[in-house]
């Protein structure tokens, strides 16, 4: 018969947490570039699609996990600011596409640098911290139950 194993709740904590830091960066590095952070998140689900997938409402929508009506509100404040252009596809004249205009792809462009600088700073202790969660939970199990 096995053991029940408790889930590592130390290695979660810590992931959790190194992400939270990373994610906390991210939030002040936006705010201090004038956006707020959805924004930045926004710019950059735009710019990062994979090949194939139209930039539409619904897709950002799904990429970053919000209502369709949040994305709308997100695309209206960035496209007032100039940062983003809606036009019509030309293929289906129903769809709207967006893309990001040039002003919107410097300030993308910034905060993608400080971020990736961020990263290479954060980045192993995230990773540390990932692998310790995905360990085999018997190994796991046994260094926490010794505490």
């Amino acid at each position: 018969m096995s053991r029940a194993v408790s889930p590592p709740y130390r290695e979660m904590a810590e992931f959790r947490y190194q992400l939270r830091r990373f994610l906390r960066f991210s939030e002040l590095a936006a705010s201090a570039a004038g956006l707020e952070p959805q924004q930045y998140l926004l710019l950059l689900a735009l710019r990062g699609l994979p090949p194939g997938m139209q930039p539409t409402v619904g897709v950002l929508a799904e990429r970053l996990q919000l209502r369709h009506h949040s994305t709308v509100e997100l695309l209206d404040r960035l496209e007032r600011r100039g940062l983003v252009r809606r036009s019509r596809n030309t293929r289906d004249r129903r769809q709207i596409l967006l893309c990001t205009t040039p002003r919107g792809g410097r300030v993308l462009w910034r905060l993608a640098q400080h971020h990736r600088e961020a990263l290479r700073m954060v980045g192993p202790n995230l990773v540390r911290a990932l692998r310790a969660v995905l360990r085999e939970p018997e190994r796991a199990g046994r260094r926490g139950s010794a505490a």
